[in-house]
């Protein structure tokens, strides 16, 4: 509607200019080239108008036959780069298929069409990789570093490339270049994490140590690795602090204290880690300097103290008591143990051992030790140092799992038992 009312109101402007054009006065005469001419003034505007309306119409051709060659680069620039995306999706869709000759082919037309690119070279280096051709994938991914806009991705292609040649110097090298292109990245970081780990690089990986990090036990490694004394001691004393329930920190502390002859604080360390968290190793820390089975008794008895009821306090002094030539002793404490829940094969046969030495010269006693040997083929088996996420037995505690490399999911106990579905 608004459109047909404007039409109308210039159409009618145009009339009426016209209609006042055609009433003009005057005669217009002239001269060119010898040719004389005489008309009327609106006739004279008529051809005027006529001739700048000619004129424009030349000038608007002339300049779109100049400008021609530029549109038609434009188009065929613009065509370029459609069939330059279709490359490159189907070269992402043959990289998803596994497809490598399809892949190395749409990507190399995908690298004519819209040249190298980030994108395009990224894709022609994973498609030398799906194609097992490490070395010209190599060659493009240094190339993507050399560039700034794509350094950070060649970067991370190399050092993808040598952790899988297992290179750890050269892929820590890498990271230390991309962290200076693209600092504070979480890839880079867990990366650099996990790298250190492999590495044993145990400072590194506690300097990296997110918030989810085993951060306690990245701590105890990197100071059983320190090589200063003193910043070992004070690093493992941190981590003590933290948790003094903790076997390894208060293991590693009480150890650092005994090679700097402070041993009453190695054995305060031990007392408190055996209040909160009785284990086999903090005994064997404690007795270790002793030989005299009475006085292995005496410091035996003293840590039990500390924790009384626990089970662990019970087979200590069951152990030692038997050694030091007190069976009966020994027995009760086994008794104690058992009840108070410790039904390993550690146990049953320490009771083996003590039915021998108490009672080996009586039918009775000796038919007391073949249960016990029985009830230990049949008994759990013992707790020990085992990767939770794994499964795998460790003879010792470790920061990270050498089997799976997984962190801090080391710990004491007792493997799970398999539950089988009944048959049927």
């Amino acid at each position: 509607m608004i459109r047909a009312i404007l039409f109308v109101i210039v159409a009618a402007i145009a009339v009426t200019l016209a209609w006042w054009v055609s009433g003009l006065p005057g005669h217009v005469s002239g001269t060119v080239a010898g040719v004389s001419f005489e008309t009327s003034a609106p006739v004279a505007i008529a051809v005027l108008a006529g001739f700048v309306l000619a004129v424009h119409l030349v000038l608007r051709l002339l300049a779109g036959l100049l400008h021609l060659r530029g549109r038609l680069g434009g188009w065929k620039a613009q065509r370029r780069r459609v069939t330059g995306d279709d490359a490159v999706t189907r070269s992402l869709v043959a990289l998803a298929a596994g497809e490598a000759e399809e892949a190395q082919r749409e990507t190399e037309r995908a690298r004519h069409l819209l040249g190298d690119t980030p994108q395009t070279l990224l894709l022609a280096a994973e498609a030398r990789r799906l194609a097992n051709d490490d070395e010209a994938a190599e060659q493009i991914y240094e190339a993507m570093a050399e560039r700034k806009d794509a350094a950070f991705i060649g970067l991370r292609g190399l050092f993808r490339q040598a952790l899988a040649r297992e290179e750890w110097d050269t892929a820590a090298d890498i990271a230390r270049r991309a962290e200076a292109v693209h600092p504070g990245g979480t890839w880079l970081r867990d990366e650099r994490t996990h790298l250190a780990i492999r590495t044993g690089d145990w400072s590194q990986a506690l300097a990296l140590a997110g918030p989810d990090a085993p951060e306690a036990d990245f701590a105890i490694a990197a100071a059983a690795a320190e090589g200063d004394p003193v910043q070992a001691t004070k690093l493992a004393r941190r981590v003590w602090k933290a948790n003094p329930g903790l076997t390894p920190a208060a293991l590693l502390y009480a150890g650092l204290l005994r090679r700097a002859g402070r041993e009453p604080r190695a054995l305060y360390v031990v007392q408190q880690a055996w209040t909160r968290s009785p284990h086999p190793e903090l005994a064997a820390f404690a007795l270790a300097p002793l030989t005299d089975p009475q006085e292995r008794v005496k410091a035996a008895t003293r840590l039990a103290e500390q924790n009384p009821t626990d089970p662990e306090s019970h087979f200590l002094l069951a152990r030692e008591t038997l050694a030091a030539g007190m069976p009966a002793t020994a027995h009760r404490h086994a008794d104690s143990a058992r009840r108070a829940g410790l039904i390993e094969k550690r146990l049953w046969l320490l009771l083996a051992d003590i039915e021998a030495a108490e009672r080996s010269d009586t039918e009775e006693g000796r038919i007391a030790q073949r249960d016990a040997l029985r009830q230990a083929a049949a008994a759990e088996a013992d707790s020990g140092w085992r990767c939770e996420s794994c499964g795998a037995v460790q003879e010792s505690w470790e920061p990270a799992c050498p089997a799976c490399y997984t962190p801090g999911r080391v710990r004491w106990g007792r493997p799970t038992r398999l539950v089988l579905p009944a048959p049927g």
